[in-house]
C-alpha cells in the first residue's frame, strides 16, 4: 500500500494541491466547517439520546429534521478529507494520529450501524420518553466519545511529535506508523 501512496504523492494534482497558496487553506477551512456541521448535529442527537436536552422532543422528530444536515456535513467532510489526504498521502499514511483517527472513525461508524439496525428498531416504544433506554444511552456515549476523540486526533495531525523522522526506528510507534525514514525523508522534502 505504501508504494501506491508514494506514487500518489508524486502525481501532479497532489503536488499542485499541497503547494497551492489558496486552495490548500480553503480546503482545510472547508473540512473544519463541514466537521462542525457533521459533529454538531450528531452531538445534538446524542445529547437527546442521553436524555439531557430536548426531553419533550421525540427522537424521531429530531432525526427527521437533523439527519439531512448530518448527511450533508458527512458528504462535505468526506470530499474535503479525501482531497486533504490526496494532497499529502505520505504525511497522513505515516501519521500516528491519523491512524488513530481512522480507527476512531471506524468505531464511530460501527456504533452508528449498530444503533440504526438494532437499537433504533424499537424506537416507537421509547421515542417520546424523556430518558431513552440504557442501550440508546450507551450508544450515545460511545458516539460522543468517539467523535470528540476524532476531532482531537484530527487536530493533533498538524503536530510532528510522532512523525517518522522523530521516532526511534523499530519502536512500537515507528512500527505502527510503518516508518521507513529514508523513503519518508525523500517524499516530504
Amino acid at each position: 500500500m505504501r508504494d501506491f501512496f508514494l506514487w500518489m504523492n508524486e502525481t501532479p494534482w497532489s503536488v499542485a494541491l499541497r503547494e497551492s497558496f489558496y486552495v490548500w487553506p480553503m480546503l482545510e477551512a472547508s473540512h473544519v466547517m463541514s466537521l462542525m456541521l457533521f459533529v454538531g448535529t450528531i452531538i445534538m442527537v446524542d445529547l437527546r439520546m442521553l436524555g439531557l436536552v430536548y426531553k419533550t422532543v421525540p427522537l424521531s422528530e429530531m432525526d427527521k429534521r437533523i439527519l439531512p444536515l448530518t448527511v450533508a456535513g458527512f458528504i462535505l467532510l468526506l470530499v474535503t478529507g479525501l482531497l486533504l489526504f490526496y494532497a499529502k498521502p505520505m504525511v497522513y499514511y505515516h501519521s500516528v494520529f491519523f491512524r488513530v483517527k481512522m480507527l476512531l472513525i471506524l468505531a464511530a461508524m460501527t456504533n452508528i450501524l449498530v444503533y440504526h439496525f438494532r437499537i433504533q428498531k424499537d424506537m416507537e416504544k421509547w421515542d417520546s420518553d424523556p430518558k431513552p433506554p440504557r442501550s440508546t444511552r450507551i450508544s450515545a456515549m460511545i458516539s460522543l466519545s468517539a467523535w470528540i476523540f476524532v476531532v482531537i486526533t484530527g487536530r493533533m495531525i498538524a503536530y510532528d511529535w510522532y512523525n517518522c523522522e522523530k521516532l526511534e526506528p523499530g519502536s512500537l510507534l515507528s512500527t505502527f506508523a510503518d516508518c521507513q525514514p529514508i523513503e519518508y525523508a525523500d517524499v516530504t522534502e
